[in-house]
């Protein structure tokens, strides 16, 4: 095996070291996306304001290979998306123009409609976040966090695909200026994925969290 590699075929870009083959491809997911399984959604729990639906917009702020981010559309919120990592934020970006375009008969109607309401930058949220801090009007109803990266030590237990980016040199995660910067907008709420067992996020407390069977979403509400 050689060091994985950007390529791309008639079906779009993926990553390959020759053997693996890693490719963002929102259609997989369109069972999740049906009502019924969308509501059970850990995910799509954690960010759901009440009172609010139409119109929520939320930042994903770690977007990785915007497995989450679809979800959050499909459920009917704005999505805005960031991906400082190029290798990973070339794989999403041609995973949203593939879904948008609606020119790939494999795609269904319904995956379509929620890659609409996803918007992508390639980019540094904690930049950008930083940016629109201090501003009266509120930029975000919702940040979502996702510092989590699948560990190395249990690699016989990571999915086969997670294991070509354990080969990649990922930025830095600069976790307090990630919070700190999520703080600064000010939004209604940040949720935080973490490791069920994981401790908090810079060791702020949430003011509540929602659990699974292996992660758990931590909620935090700026003061």
């Amino acid at each position: 095996m050689s060091e994985p590699r950007l390529e791309r075929d008639e079906k779009g870009l993926y990553l390959t070291d020759g053997e693996l083959i890693l490719k963002a491809d929102f259609a997989e997911m369109k069972d999740r996306i049906r009502q019924a399984n969308l509501e059970r959604e850990l995910v799509v729990k954690a960010v759901s304001v009440k009172g609010l639906k139409d119109g929520l917009k939320v930042m994903d702020a770690t977007a990785g290979l915007g497995e989450d981010s679809f979800l959050l559309a499909a459920s009917g919120y704005e999505v805005f998306m960031y991906e400082q990592d190029e290798v990973i934020a070339a794989l999403l970006e041609d995973a949203v123009l593939r879904a948008q375009s609606g020119e790939d008969p494999e795609i269904p109607e319904n995956v379509r409609i929620a890659a609409e309401r996803m918007h992508f930058t390639k980019g540094d949220s904690i930049d950008a976040m930083l940016a629109m801090g201090g501003k009266d009007e509120r930029s975000f109803d919702v940040i979502y966090l996702d510092p989590m990266f699948p560990e190395r030590k249990k690699s016989a237990a990571v999915k086969k695909k997670f294991q070509l980016l354990h080969k990649l040199e990922r930025p830095e995660m600069r976790e307090e200026e990630l919070l700190k910067a999520a703080i600064s907008v000010n939004p209604r709420k940040i949720v935080i994925k973490r490791p069920i067992k994981g401790p908090f996020l810079c060791g702020i407390k949430p003011e509540y969290s929602i659990k699974g069977n292996s992660v758990r979403y931590d909620i935090v509400i700026p003061r």
